[in-house]
């Protein structure tokens, strides 16, 4: 990924991940999740990004 994203958002859960970035895209920001968790084990992350120039307004509206 380029720098032009950045993790503004990173959880365990994954259907919190995708309520989060479904929330930005209703708000017009641009956002990306990326799984990282392992399949067979079911430990790590996924990560929400979203373009640098929205990283404020992203963090304001998961904040709320």
């Amino acid at each position: 990924m380029n720098n032009e994203w950045i993790i503004v958002y990173s959880t365990s859960d994954i259907f919190k991940a995708e309520v989060i970035k479904q929330m930005l895209l209703s708000n017009n920001i641009n956002a990306i999740s990326m799984n990282q968790k392992d399949s067979s084990y079911h430990f790590g992350t996924v990560d929400i990004y979203t373009k640098k120039t929205d990283v404020t307004k992203a963090k304001k509206i998961i904040s709320e």
